[in-house]
Parts: C-alpha cells; structure tokens; sequence
C-alpha cells in the first residue's frame, strides 16, 4: 500500500530543479491538462509539481480543489511513468471540471509519457 502515497520525495521542489524542467523539458497538452516533463535518466522516484494560475480561478477554495483532484489522479496512476522522471501540470480549463475528467486526461498524459 505504501506504493500508493505522495512523499515528499515526489514533489517537485527547488529553482534549479524547476529551471532545468522548463529549460531542458518536452510539454504537451492533453484535455484540460498542459505538461512539461523532464527524463532525468536516474532510478530515483519521479517528482511533481502541479499549478492552478490565479488568473483563471481568483479563489484560493477552488484552486486547491483542482490540484488535489490532479495530484490524487496522479497518485493513484504514477506506476504508468517511468521513474526519474520531473513532470509540472498546469490546469488549462477557464472551468472546474469533474474528477473522472481530470483522471482521464490524466491517464492519457501519463500512458503517453510511459511509452
């Protein structure tokens, strides 16, 4: 069961880590999820970082809802990526979309990058 949690080793965390995902990463878009992603090449635990912009969703309620539907549809799929891997969601929909969208897409994103 274990293999089900979000540690703090899989969050995404530090400049020099986020500057080498957004300078050296590949993105796409799938449903209403944008993604940058970065093959680190070690066996070390992949790493996420998910983003809600402000300017879509001016209350702080409704942001968070979104990044705990992305990270718990996140959680619940990571066997589906290859480890070492950094990967940053952003939400792309001007509306709050339901769970069984954001899994979908979610499952769309993380098949794709398991390839």
């Amino acid at each position: 069961m274990t293999d089900e949690t979000l540690s703090k080793s899989e969050r995404l965390c530090g400049k020099k880590a986020v500057e080498a995902l957004f300078g050296q990463g590949k993105g796409g878009v799938k449903g209403c999820l944008r993604y940058r992603y970065l093959l680190r090449g070690d066996q070390e635990p992949s790493r996420i970082l998910v983003s809600v912009p402000k300017r879509s969703f001016k209350r702080a309620v409704k942001r968070n809802l979104l990044k705990r539907r992305i990270r718990e549809s996140y959680r619940r799929q990571k066997a589906l990526l290859p480890a070492g891997t950094d990967i940053l969601f952003i939400y792309n929909s001007a509306e709050v979309l339901p769970y069984a969208d954001i899994y979908a897409d979610m499952t769309a994103v993380l098949t794709s990058l398991g390839r």
